[in-house]
């Protein structure tokens, strides 16, 4: 992953999912506490409408109570004929008066005794699905509301109060009365209960029927709250409430068991009037989470962007010095901070490098320069003193013709290896040079060895190191040949090797080890008493051409006891 998309995630991870995560907890806390501060205000609410309910309809009921219980009604109730005389209506409208009561029903076990405005008949009191409620509350009185008489349906709603009456000293059953009660008893309370914009306050019987609420709306309408048909306990306070579905919408419903056993109050609020207190909550997360946004683009644009493309420039700079390109990285908006040091350091590291290079390049060709002719230089004498001491040795010992030949082709050798003027010739004359270097090896001699010189006429006249083979040839003879007592042996042949030229020198000698020839390999030139016993020819030879040509070229030796020797040796191709 890129460094780019690294520092953006890590801003994503460091800011934008905490503040997401600070904000949504924030606002769904909140949330929750409102709902529940909205459940206790409710509740409260409930519990002071409920209060006032009770006070209500305990004032009709005391009217009731004390009228159940006069001589007049007593009488009247237990009369044979049951007939209700003027002076007993008069009494009676007197002990049941309220400014709530629009009517009233006074019965006997079978028929509707006396009434006062309105009230319904015997038959249809008794087909009401209340009367067995009123019958099996042994003269404890019985509400039924206006969404559980029918009236709301009938569009003048009532409350009714209905009761069994006792005889007042046997106790048996002697009638009934039922009182008709203005729907603004209940108005009355439900106003004054508190409510949100929107809210609703109901009273649920317990087979699910509004009995009222305070908006008048849903009077008489079915209800399916799981808390009438489950009959939950409420907590330690008494109270519950749970969020569902109300009429399409969700809501906060919070219900309280009322007075009366049958009844329920019930708070609705819509969950977004609730929610709507946490809208600043989730308004000010938003707008953080809006604004972590933009600083993260605005720190992408004008810090990451820059740091990026700084770090960048320098790997792309470090890539080319590894090619062993120094250039230096083109300088940009300057911001006065470490990614300018970064940029100028690289720059100045860059430089340094390039110049130490150049300077190592031009000293490491002074260093070959003066290699080479150091090397060149320790061959010539040794060559040349050896020639002197064989052409000597022949003067001493024969005094003949030959003693010509042999200095003029030591004559020709001379003007090869002591020339320093040309580093390079062909390999024609160094072939050559070899040539003339035999012919004076073999007066020395003798008979003891014959050999052969093949290089195709394609190679003659490219350009090689001068005094490459001949070293060699020299090593043949004086650790091959010489210890040898049939005759010997060596070829010089040069090939066409592609881009290179191979030249190999064999000889027929008793070879060697590879222990051998590492030993004489790691000897200290100066600890040896002649030049060739110290392997230098060799190692000289080698050492030139890695110097001069590489580390590609070389020589390589091939050699086995009893097997005689092939010293390869690997040069370039060089058009003269």
């Amino acid at each position: 992953m890129k460094l780019r998309r690294k520092i953006l995630l890590a801003i994503i991870l460091l800011v934008f999912i905490p503040v997401i995560l600070m904000g949504s907890i924030s606002y769904f806390s909140f949330s929750g506490a409102m709902e529940k501060k909205s459940s206790n205000f409710y509740w409260v609410s409930l519990l002071e409408t409920d209060r006032k309910l009770k006070y209500a309809l305990n004032e009709v009921t005391t009217i009731s109570n004390s009228a159940i219980t006069q001589p007049v009604i007593q009488k009247t109730l237990k009369q044979p004929n049951f007939v209700v005389t003027y002076d007993q209506r008069q009494d009676i409208n007197n002990l049941i008066n309220h400014p709530m009561i629009t009517s009233f029903g006074l019965y006997s076990k079978d028929k509707l005794l006396y009434q006062y405005n309105e009230a319904m008949s015997f038959d249809t009191l008794s087909k009401q699905n209340w009367y067995e409620a009123m019958k099996a509350a042994e003269g404890r009185p019985i509400w039924v509301g206006p969404g559980e008489n029918g009236s709301a349906s009938t569009g003048k709603p009532v409350l009714i109060q209905a009761r069994v009456i006792k005889d007042y000293y046997s106790l048996e059953d002697i009638g009934a009365v039922v009182i008709y009660v203005k729907p603004e008893l209940l108005d009355q309370v439900f106003w004054d209960a508190a409510t949100l914009k929107q809210g609703d306050i109901l009273l649920v019987n317990q087979q699910g029927n509004i009995v009222f609420d305070k908006s008048g709306e849903h009077i008489g309408e079915r209800t399916d709250f799981p808390f009438l048909n489950e009959s939950p306990k409420p907590d330690g306070n008494g109270k519950g409430y749970y969020v569902d579905k109300y009429a399409g919408e969700k809501s906060l419903i919070t219900y309280l068991p009322s007075h009366n056993k049958d009844w329920h109050l019930v708070a609705i609020t819509p969950s977004k009037l609730i929610a709507s207190e946490s809208i600043q909550i989730r308004n000010i997360a938003m707008v953080l989470v809006l604004v972590s946004l933009v600083s993260a683009f605005l720190f992408d644009r004008y810090f990451v962007r820059r740091l990026v493309r700084s770090i960048i420039s320098a790997v792309n700079g470090m890539k080319r010095v590894q090619q062993g390109i120094f250039v230096p990285i083109p300088p940009t908006l300057r911001a006065g901070d470490e990614t300018d040091l970064l940029i100028d350091g690289f720059n100045r590291m860059s430089t340094q490098i390039s110049e130490l290079i150049e300077q190592v390049q031009t000293e490491q060709a002074r260093k070959k320069e003066v290699e080479l002719q150091a090397l060149v230089a320790q061959i010539n004498p040794h060559f040349i003193y050896n020639s002197l001491e064989s052409i000597n040795s022949m003067a001493v010992l024969q005094g003949n013709k030959d003693i010509s030949k042999m200095v003029v082709s030591l004559g020709k050798l001379l003007r090869i290896s002591i020339s320093e003027s040309q580093q390079l010739i062909p390999l024609s004359m160094e072939m050559e040079h070899v040539r003339h270097y035999l012919d004076i090896q073999k007066f020395r001699f003798e008979d003891k060895f014959t050999y052969q010189i093949e290089i195709p006429e394609s190679l003659k006249y490219y350009k090689t190191q001068k005094l490459i083979v001949q070293p060699i040839v020299e090593n043949a003879l004086y650790h091959a040949i010489e210890p040898m007592e049939e005759r010997g042996f060596i070829s010089i042949t040069a090939r066409d090797g592609g881009r290179d030229i191979f030249i190999d020198v064999m000889d027929n000698g008793p070879g060697f080890d590879h222990v051998a020839l590492m030993t004489l390999w790691s000897k200290e030139r100066g600890s040896l008493k002649k030049y060739r016993e110290n392997g230098v020819g060799l190692k000289n030879v080698h050492e030139r051409l890695s110097i001069r040509f590489g580390g590609y070229y070389g020589i390589m030796i091939c050699s086995s006891p009893g097997f005689g020797s092939i010293i390869r040796i690997r040069i370039p191709k060089i058009d003269s």
